[in-house]
C-alpha cells in the first residue's frame, strides 16, 4: 500500500479530476505496468507549452514504470474534434495530418521517454474498419447520450449545424481505448465527454473499463484565456530560447505557481518551500519566475541556451537596461504618461488606437512585465518600455 499511496501522490499532482481513485488503485495494485493512453490530433504544426501539460502525467507515468500509448490521431483528426466548438471544424487533409503528426513526434520526446512510448497511429484500425463495423460502433451509443455534451446541446439550442459525422468522433475516440486496451486515459478537462464515451464503450466490448484523468486547461500569457495559439497568447516549445524565456518572465507573479505546479520537474515540496522563500521576501519573485524560465528553455533546447536567453534577457532588463538604439523620452505624470500617450510620442504607433490594439493583445510589457492597462497613467519614474519583440523606449516620467 505503501508503494502505491506513493505511486497516487505523483499521479495525482495537477490532476483536475479522476474517475475512479479506487479502480485505479485496484489496477495498481496488480503489479504490472498499465497501459496509459493519450490521443492527440495532429491538427496543427506545432505545441504550446498548454499542450504539455497532459505529456508531464504521462511522463510521471513513465518513472512509475507503467506503458505510455502516444496515440497519433491520423484518422479521427481527418474527421475533426467537435469538442469546444461552436461550428463544424472544417477537415483536414491527409497530407495535413500526417506532415503534423511527424513534427509532433519531434516535440514530444523532448518530455517523453522514447524508450518508454507507444507511438501508434488510430488509422490502423479505425481505417480498416467497413460500413457494417461502424453501424455496430454506433449502435453502442444514443443520440440523448450524445446531445447531453454541451458544445451540441448550446449548438442545436442556438439552431447551429451539427454534422452527424461529428457524432463519430468521440465514438470512434472511446474505440481506440477498446482497440488498446487501455487502462488509464488522459486528456484535457474539455475533453472529459469523450473520455467517458471510452469507459462505456470498453464495458460494451466486454473490457475492463479504463480510469479517467482530466488535466486543467493552462492559462496563457494573459493569465485570463487557456493557452491558445488564436488567442496569441501561448508560447511555443519550438520557438527561438530568448522568446520562450522572455515570454515565461512576463507572466504575472500569481500565474508563475500554477505554471510550476503543471510544467516543472521540481517537486511539490521544492515548489511550496520555494513560494514560501518568496512570500517572507527570502527570495525576490523574479529570481523565481528566472528559474522557471530557465527550466523551460533548458528541455526545450539546452542548457547553453537557457544560459545564454538568461543573459540576454537580463542585458535587456535588468537595471533599467535597453538596447543603445532605443529611443528615450520624457513627459509630465497625469494624461500624457497614459502608455497610448507615450507610445504615440515616442512614435512606435502611428496613433493611440493602434496604441490600444497592442495593448489589448498583449504586446506592452512595462520593466518585463505584461502592461493590459490602456487608460491609467504611470507614476513618476523611469521605464523599461517594450512593444512587441523588437520596439523599445526609455521613458522617464516626471
Amino acid at each position: 500500500m505503501t508503494d502505491i499511496d506513493r505511486q497516487m501522490a505523483l499521479i495525482r499532482r495537477g490532476v483536475a479530476e479522476l474517475i475512479d481513485e479506487g479502480e485505479l488503485r485496484k489496477k495498481l495494485a496488480r503489479g504490472t505496468p498499465l497501459r496509459v493512453k493519450v490521443g492527440f490530433d495532429p491538427t496543427a504544426p506545432d505545441l504550446h507549452l498548454g499542450h504539455t501539460v497532459v505529456m508531464h502525467k504521462m511522463r510521471h507515468f513513465q518513472e512509475l514504470g507503467h506503458t505510455v500509448v502516444f496515440l497519433i490521431g491520423d484518422f479521427t483528426g481527418r474527421i475533426g474534434d467537435p469538442s469546444g466548438r461552436s461550428e463544424t471544424r472544417p477537415p483536414l487533409t491527409e497530407e495535413q495530418v500526417m506532415a503534423n503528426a511527424e513534427t509532433y513526434k519531434k516535440q514530444v520526446f523532448k518530455i517523453l521517454d522514447p524508450e518508454k512510448t507507444e507511438v501508434v497511429f488510430n488509422s490502423h484500425w479505425l481505417g480498416q474498419m467497413d460500413a457494417t463495423a461502424f453501424i455496430k460502433l454506433a449502435s453502442s451509443y444514443t443520440v440523448a447520450r450524445m446531445m447531453e455534451r454541451d458544445d451540441f446541446e448550446k449548438r442545436f439550442r442556438e439552431q447551429r449545424p451539427i454534422s452527424i459525422h461529428e457524432f463519430l468522433y468521440p465514438l470512434c475516440q472511446g474505440y481506440d481505448s477498446v482497440a488498446l486496451k487501455a487502462d488509464v486515459e488522459m486528456g484535457g478537462t474539455d475533453q472529459k465527454f469523450n473520455l467517458l464515451v471510452g469507459r462505456t464503450l470498453q464495458a460494451h466490448y466486454g473490457q475492463e473499463s479504463q480510469c479517467i484523468l482530466t488535466m486543467p486547461l493552462l492559462e496563457g500569457t494573459d493569465g485570463v484565456r487557456k493557452m491558445s495559439k488564436s488567442y496569441g497568447n501561448y508560447i511555443g516549445i519550438d520557438e527561438p530560447a530568448p522568446e520562450i524565456f522572455g515570454k515565461v518572465m512576463g507572466i504575472s507573479d500569481s500565474l508563475m505557481w500554477r505554471y510550476y505546479e503543471l510544467l516543472s520537474a521540481r517537486s511539490l515540496d521544492d515548489i511550496a518551500a520555494l513560494k514560501a522563500d518568496v512570500e517572507s521576501g527570502r527570495v525576490h519573485p523574479k529570481a523565481a519566475k528566472e528559474a522557471l524560465a530557465h527550466e523551460m528553455v533548458s528541455r526545450y533546447h539546452s542548457q547553453d541556451a537557457a544560459d545564454a536567453a538568461r543573459q540576454g534577457f537580463n542585458a535587456v532588463f535588468a537595471g533599467g537596461g535597453v538596447p543603445d538604439d532605443a529611443p528615450a523620452l520624457t513627459c509630465t505624470s497625469g494624461d500624457d504618461s497614459t502608455p497610448p500617450a507615450f507610445l504615440e510620442a515616442a512614435g512606435l504607433v502611428k496613433s493611440r488606437g493602434e496604441a490600444k490594439r497592442l495593448i489589448r493583445e498583449g504586446a506592452l510589457s512595462l520593466d518585463g512585465k505584461r502592461c493590459d492597462d490602456a487608460v491609467s497613467p504611470l507614476p513618476a519614474g523611469e521605464y523599461v518600455v517594450r512593444l512587441g519583440k523588437k520596439r523599445f523606449l526609455k521613458l522617464t516620467v516626471q
